[in-house]
């Protein structure tokens, strides 16, 4: 027993000399000595108090405004029925030919608890019937009340006698960007969809000739969103969901709403007049994406430059100046024209606005009181036509027609500027809504008559093939 107490008494002194000797001669400690000039400077990148939970996304309740807003949301079916062609005669002729139905989805919102819903001009165009599938999954069959194309926008409505669930509009004005939002809908037939995304833009032009003011979004959108809704976490109606930017014709990251107060009117409007009731201020602006703006230093400009102003308008009995600078709309900030053109289109004719301009550096309060509007660019042909004035009645002598202002550069050659259309095949033109939808009746395969008059008084018809 002795022995083996001394054996390992023996080993544990043997380890330790043999521990301490590794310690001493061939481990080699490194040290490294910092002194206070050498240490590295701190920079403070933000005094902006970061949240104890997260980077933001955690503090959103987004279930609330998704609960509400599902059971608002419809899907609507648009049936058009087509002829297509049976035979070569049919297909070159047009005549006979078998009538197929066909069938188009998209979305749309109830606004009110007896059956009013918004929706998309595009989910509804052409529709030879309208069916409406609830969230509940009743369905029922939906009359078209009215439609604006040029804003994208439609109501129609269905009968029931039970109350429905509804979205309240809400003020698109306040939307932020950066604000999160949901875009609920029936992409690809998928019922009740909710995505989330930020409000990425506001004013968005997607189209220079309308100006139309859009609310960007990176919610995801795709084919049957149209019509749904896009809402803020607070589960105000702030957008009718209507376009995506993308070469696939899927979502890629941009998505497009008519802001809510344009809706909201437009409905109104339709409800009130049967049709939309648009006022306007009367002026042209310079484009600033151009060799000749660069050329003029207005390139870089903040706000609205005036290049045109329209006889008898709001702008004009303003005594607005071609040179003035928009920079503001009553409480809206004018960046670009789209900022302007976006509010306007909530207001209607004999409302007045506030601008404040630009005026040789000087800022200037100027009430201007909005007017129906006077010109327009007819369908097709793509003339600038504008409503006669009390001069050029006593001019041309005549109460009727539409005096043609504008002429693409493929009608210069016929002697069109300045004389005034009268009749369009067997179509009288009184104003600017007769010269629309008469051009916009007119066939691309057919011929055209147009009656004219001159300065002169001399009537000619020409035959557009």
């Amino acid at each position: 027993m002795k022995k083996i107490g001394s054996l390992l008494l023996v080993s544990i002194f043997a380890g330790a000399i043999t521990l301490g000797a590794y310690k001493l001669l061939f481990e080699k400690t490194n040290y490294a000595i910092v002194n206070q000039e050498a240490s590295g400077s701190l920079i403070n990148t933000s005094f902006t108090p970061t949240s104890a939970k997260g980077a933001g996304i955690n503090e959103v309740d987004f279930t609330n405004a998704a609960e509400t807003t599902v059971n608002a949301v419809v899907h609507v079916k648009n049936v058009t029925l087509s002829k297509a062609p049976t035979s070569m005669f049919d297909f070159f002729y047009g005549s006979g030919g078998s009538v197929k139905p066909q069938v188009g989805t998209g979305s749309g919102v109830i606004i009110s608890q007896d059956g009013y819903i918004v929706t998309n001009n595009h989910v509804i165009a052409r529709a030879s019937q309208l069916q409406v599938t609830l969230n509940n999954n009743k369905t029922y069959e939906a009359e078209l009340i009215g439609a604006d194309p040029n804003s994208d926008i439609a109501l129609i409505k269905i009968e029931t006698d039970e109350k429905l669930p509804y979205l309240a509009f809400g003020d698109s004005d306040n939307a932020k960007i950066g604000e999160w939002v949901l875009a609920v809908g029936n992409p690809f037939n998928l019922t009740s969809t909710v995505t989330a995304g930020i409000v990425s833009a506001k004013a968005r032009s997607l189209d220079t000739r309308t100006n139309q003011s859009f609310i960007q979004t990176d919610a995801a959108v795709n084919p049957g969103n149209s019509g749904g809704a896009l809402v803020n976490t607070n589960g105000d109606l702030i957008g009718i969901n209507t376009a995506i930017s993308s070469q696939t014709g899927s979502y890629v990251g941009y998505s497009f709403a008519v802001p809510s107060n344009i809706a909201k009117k437009i409905v109104e409007d339709i409800m009130e007049y049967g049709n939309v009731q648009k006022g306007f201020i009367g002026i042209r602006p310079a484009p600033v994406n151009t060799r000749d703006a660069v050329e003029r230093g207005i390139s870089d400009i903040e706000g609205v430059y005036i290049e045109y102003i329209e006889e008898e308008s709001g702008a004009s009995d303003a005594e607005l100046a071609i040179g003035d600078i928009i920079k503001k709309v009553d409480d809206i900030d004018v960046r670009k024209f789209p900022d302007l053109t976006g509010y306007l289109s909530t207001k209607r004719p004999k409302d007045t606005v506030n601008l404040i301009i630009e005026r040789s550096g000087e800022l200037i309060n100027v009430p201007v009181a909005l007017k129906k509007r006077q010109t327009i660019n007819v369908p097709e042909m793509g003339l600038e036509v504008k409503n006669l004035t009390d001069s050029d009645k006593k001019k041309f002598k005549t109460n009727k027609g539409v005096k043609i202002t504008g002429v693409p550069e493929r009608y210069r050659g016929f002697g069109l500027q300045g004389k005034v259309i009268l009749q369009v095949d067997d179509k009288e033109i009184e104003d600017i809504e007769d010269a629309k939808n008469a051009f916009g009746a007119i066939s691309r395969y057919g011929k055209t008559v147009i009656t004219m008059i001159s300065e002169e008084g001399e009537r000619e018809r020409l035959i557009f093939q």
